[in-house]
């Protein structure tokens, strides 16, 4: 018989914060992806959002599917300084970093593609930089969603930064409403089975269309 010690821990999330920026003009941009999923995991839930200036934060209490206390945030602090709203918000509820889970857009990934992994370096990510400066490790689990790369192939700084605070095109807003679909699904599969599991049934997965807002 295994002892219960030869089992890895299960990574389960308890706060899951959706990196963006919070002015409206930033609302809808693919670098606000991370915002749009925890709207979408909000609603799924029904978790009401409202601003907690404890935490520089829009904050959500409420339960998971599997009937746990589940915490959204969405930082008003800027994207570059992401790291604030999360550090105070572990600290008050006195959570460990693993259990943050990081939403937020990728460049290298192609549209309607989702990416999760346990722990990892920024890539460049400033949002993510600021989470591990202030959680002081990179041991946190984190949804990458995909939006593609500029269609322009010199793809200098400049037309990076047009791409990410871009909004998408009707085409990829349609797609993109099925990518949160797929979030939702992988994040439901993380609290349940712990976000290994979720790795390995949705980082190669496809989009399609589905319903996961059913009982």
């Amino acid at each position: 018989m295994k002892s219960a010690e030869s089992a890895p821990a299960l990574v389960i999330p308890q706060l899951i914060v959706g990196l963006g920026n919070p002015e409206s003009k930033y609302d809808q941009t693919r670098h606000n992806i991370g915002f749009a999923a925890v709207d979408a995991l909000a609603r799924c839930w029904q978790i009401s959002l409202s601003e907690n200036r404890k935490f520089q934060a829009l904050f959500g209490e409420g339960r998971s599917p599997t009937g746990e206390k589940i915490r959204l945030v969405k930082p008003l602090t800027y994207m570059n300084r992401s790291g604030q709203a999360i550090r105070s918000a572990t600290d008050w509820f006195k959570l460990p970093p693993e259990s943050v889970l990081a939403i937020y857009d990728d460049m290298d990934l192609p549209l309607g593609k989702i990416r999760l992994r346990l722990s990892g370096s920024a890539g460049g990510h400033n949002g993510i930089k600021s989470a591990i400066a202030h959680l002081g490790t990179q041991n946190f689990p984190r949804l990458r969603v995909g939006i593609g790369k500029p269609q322009d192939p010199t793809n200098n700084d400049k037309d990076a930064i047009s791409h990410v605070l871009g909004r998408f095109s009707n085409a990829e807003t349609q797609l993109i409403s099925e990518v949160l679909q797929l979030v939702v699904e992988s994040v439901e599969l993380s609290l349940k089975q712990g976000v290994e599991k979720a790795m390995s049934l949705y980082n190669n997965r496809t989009v399609a269309p589905r319903d996961t807002c059913k009982n």
